[in-house]
């Protein structure tokens, strides 16, 4: 009798994680990941650090290729001035170079290869046309901010039909794009991106996951 009741109890521990490990893992399709946005402002110019995983080469094909981690620093003038700019990141040993003009987006951009990512504040250093300034940006998450995972969940279970559509034989053909943001408050950009390249578009809110906008299939 005991050796049954210990059997019970064993199996009773073991059923929920057995459910967990069935449980399908979207995240493992994620493509494109902005986990963190460090900012920094001076009278002149506003600077957005991003923490980002993203395949390479980057395509929208419902395929989620290898992927590389990256520093990318997005540099934005108040008024436009025609000047250079560098930007050095000074959290390790100092590494950065010219940034590059985006005649598009009108800001000037800058990525490096990083192996491990900041928490909570970046220190840079800028120089625009042989002048440097020191600064400390600073993360946008809070306490409550979700993971890309989390995020990720959410937008899942908002578009069961659309996940069903593209799932078959239990597997998941497709792939995401997670990016946090940041406007008057923190945001997540969810893509779920079909093989055919078609892209549902999702904007959630960053603390909460509700489905704010949907735009596309």
């Amino acid at each position: 009798m005991k050796r049954v009741f210990l059997s019970f109890l064993l199996l009773f521990f073991l059923l929920p994680l057995c459910s967990a490990c069935g449980k399908y893992d979207y995240y493992a399709h994620v493509s494109d990941e902005k986990s963190d946005i460090f900012l920094a402002e001076t009278e002149e110019f506003t600077v957005a650090v991003s923490c980002a995983v993203r395949e390479h080469p980057f395509l929208c094909d419902g395929v989620a290729a290898g992927k590389n981690a990256l520093l990318e620093a997005v540099l934005t003038e108040k008024s436009p001035s025609g000047a250079e700019y560098e930007i050095y990141f000074l959290f390790d040993t100092p590494c950065g170079g010219d940034m590059s003009f985006r005649s598009v987006t009108g800001d000037y951009y800058y990525s490096r290869s990083c192996e491990t990512f900041p928490e909570g504040s970046v220190s840079l250093r800028v120089v625009k046309d042989g002048a440097a300034v020191d600064l400390l940006s600073t993360s946008v998450k809070t306490e409550r901010t979700l993971s890309p995972r989390e995020a990720l969940g959410y937008a899942v279970e908002a578009e069961k039909e659309t996940i069903e559509e593209m799932t078959r034989g239990r597997e998941f053909f497709g792939e995401f794009h997670v990016r946090l943001l940041r406007r008057d408050k923190n945001y997540y950009y969810v893509g779920i991106i079909s093989q055919q390249g078609d892209i549902l578009a999702l904007l959630l809110d960053g603390e909460t996951g509700e489905v704010l906008a949907r735009r596309g299939k």
